[in-house]
């Protein structure tokens, strides 16, 4: 049901939301970055004249989570858990129209680092969470509140480590995080994503070996960069096969293409034809979706403009589709670079399997049935996100795990996917008033 306060709710989720991206809390992947302790101080006092039991954790020096529980009225009753995180990643402020930490509200918008991943989920989670409180209203089962630190970086001063030594304040069978209800609007009608599977996380660091000399005599030397340079080039030309699965299927259903183009997104031989018809946004989504993914993103050697680097380091985002192992990178790096692959150590930056959960449970149900109240012709679709989320570490705890939330149709799919990570990103009221909605839907049809 609608809650006659949803306004108050709205603005206060905007407000909220503001302070979030002015703390700044900035997640470069350093064991020193992040600040976390900024917002989750924020929330604590936020939450704090309700009353409720909650606790700060720092498994790091300002790496702080807060974690708040609402007992419900049944012990025995599955327990939800809200999970938002703190941390945003860097930004390249010459690429923003508006000052990226601002927090300005601009024609109906919020615009800042972490509109839209995911602090625009975070607060409204915990302007919710506040309101079921102070309203007094009682649940079968335990609400949690889990405002997380470092989720951009993996979660190991996050969720990783709190989820294996803080479970008796963390316990829960049902878990709501990031991300989804992202609508796609088609001639056929509308379609709504919600996270049910991540792909899994492969990061590798490449060292490159060679030996130094003087920058003055390149000629028949045994440059580390140069041999760097052909590794990137051939894991930027691997093309590895696609992996179809049910997930695919059904995300190929819901975008309404053309029968012929359908048919070739679902056709393993014909899938990289395909997606040169879908807009560049949607096709680097399907792409990802439906392969395993290497992306060299960091390079590090050298060490003067005259002399020959003799150690150069490549670290590359891998991201591994369902059923694919360690041993399964390996032999995608090897193959990908043939000769190469004995001349290059590699080590485990991080690695986690792909996870998902099903859908013949309450949870989806519930969020399905919430879903509907805002878009009622909406065909919810479980999808499978490209990137990591700390709900996995949950679902290896057996607990279900889906992304929710809602956005509005002011936005539109492709454009939102430019958002995270990238520039102006910035998310709309209608869309906060539609999620802290969900949430309260949500929570009103779980138990019954």
């Amino acid at each position: 049901m609608s809650d006659p306060n949803i306004d108050v709710l709205t603005n206060e989720s905007v407000e909220l939301l503001q302070a979030l991206i002015r703390n700044q809390c900035v997640n470069d992947g350093s064991i020193d970055s992040g600040f976390e302790d900024r917002s989750a101080r924020l929330l604590r006092d936020e939450l704090e004249s309700t009353g409720v039991d909650m606790q700060l954790y720092e498994p790091t020096p300002g790496r702080t989570s807060l974690i708040a529980r609402w007992p419900g009225t049944d012990p025995s009753a599955p327990a939800l858990c809200l999970m938002g995180h703190t941390d945003v990643v860097p930004v390249s402020p010459e690429g923003w129209t508006h000052d990226p930490f601002g927090g300005e509200l601009i024609d109906g918008e919020v615009w800042g680092r972490g509109a839209v991943d995911m602090l625009n989920l975070t607060s409204t989670m915990a302007v919710a969470f506040r309101h079921w409180i102070s309203s007094g209203r009682r649940f079968p089962g335990d609400i949690v509140y889990f405002a997380v630190a470092d989720e951009e970086a993996g979660g190991r001063h996050g969720a990783g480590p709190l989820v294996d030594t803080e479970w008796d304040a963390l316990q829960c069978e049902w878990v709501l995080t990031e991300f989804g209800g992202i609508p796609m609007h088609t001639d056929a009608g509308t379609s709504m994503f919600v996270t049910a599977a991540e792909k899994g996380l492969g990061w590798r660091r490449l060292t490159v070996k060679g030996s130094p000399g003087h920058g003055s005599m390149p000629y028949g030397t045994d440059n580390a960069l140069v041999k760097a340079a052909e590794v990137v080039r051939r894991i930027s030309q691997y093309r590895p096969a696609p992996q179809l699965n049910e997930l695919w299927a059904a995300r190929v259903a819901a975008m309404g293409l053309p029968d012929d183009i359908a048919g070739a997104m679902i056709d393993a031989e014909r899938l990289g034809d395909a997606l040169s018809f879908l807009p560049p946004d949607l096709a680097r989504n399907a792409h990802a979706c439906s392969h395993t993914t290497f992306s060299p993103n960091v390079v590090a050697g050298g060490v003067k403009t005259n002399v020959i680097p003799d150690s150069v380091t490549i670290e590359v985002d891998i991201r591994t589709l369902p059923g694919e192992t360690s041993e399964d990178v390996n032999q995608h790096l090897r193959a990908a670079l043939g000769d190469l692959f004995d001349h290059v150590e590699v080590e485990i930056l991080q690695e986690h399997l792909s996870t998902a959960s099903p859908t013949d449970n309450r949870l989806w149900s519930s969020l399905v049935d919430s879903v509907k109240v805002a878009y009622p012709e909406a065909n919810v679709v479980p999808s499978l996100v490209t990137g990591g989320t700390d709900a996995r570490f949950f679902r290896d705890r057996g607990a279900i795990a889906f992304g929710a939330g809602l956005l509005s149709p002011k936005v539109d799919i492709g454009e939102f996917f430019t958002r995270f990570h990238g520039h102006d990103e910035r998310i709309d009221i209608d869309s906060l008033r539609l999620t802290v909605e969900l949430w309260m839907n949500i929570v009103d049809r779980l138990w019954d």
